[in-house]
């Protein structure tokens, strides 16, 4: 691992490397916003050459989705706290898909992969193995009858999830003209998800 520049004191692994660099990030967006903000500014602030850089992120997207994964989070406890004010598996399930459809564009962090200017770079986070755990984790924690609704096991919880992942992305990248309100796209998941997790006799 190169340990030139680096501000004088270089980074003793490759995870503190990769770290720093996100950090340098987003000291830079946070400055100057997405828009005046290139790899250069990112690697300057870092103490790096642009070659160091590359060295652990291939792309400035790459390092934007860093950016924005270091946030998801907290972006997950404030989901798990508005479920939790739903009663059934299946509002839950329609209201994780709601819930990301609006809020997504206006985390501060998380919109990066929206505007990270390279179409299947949001779809490619969001359906990562991680993201997809974090989905599974979320919906496990909100106290609601599961397993009335069938969902028992960590992959009936990974594929409920993954299910409403891809349908929240499906809403949030080509949004209906003209686009749901929130209660008819609550409905609209209510109505077709919603039998699959009533209640089983």
């Amino acid at each position: 691992m190169g340990h030139h520049g680096w501000q004088g004191n270089p980074p003793g692994t490759e995870q503190e490397a990769r770290r720093r660099i996100v950090e340098a990030a987003t000291a830079c967006l946070d400055r100057a916003g997405l828009a005046k903000t290139s790899l250069s500014d990112i690697a300057a602030e870092a103490g790096v050459t642009r070659q160091t850089v590359y060295r652990y992120f291939p792309g400035l997207a790459d390092i934007l989705g860093a950016v924005a994964i270091a946030g998801v989070e907290e972006f997950a406890v404030r989901m798990e706290r508005h479920l939790t004010s739903f009663d059934s598996p299946a509002e839950v399930a329609a209201e994780s898909v709601v819930f990301g459809v609006r809020a997504v564009p206006e985390e501060r962090y998380l919109s990066l992969l929206l505007q990270a200017g390279e179409g299947d770079f949001f779809t490619g986070a969001v359906t990562s193995r991680e993201w997809l755990a974090l989905g599974a984790r979320i919906l496990r924690n909100v106290p609601v009858d599961w397993r009335s609704a069938g969902v028992t096991t960590d992959e009936d919880f990974a594929g409920l999830a993954e299910v409403l992942m891809r349908l929240f992305l499906s809403f949030l990248r080509s949004p209906s003209t003209p686009p749901h309100t929130d209660d008819q796209l609550r409905e609209l998941v209510r109505r077709w998800i919603g039998p699959a997790l009533n209640p089983r006799g």
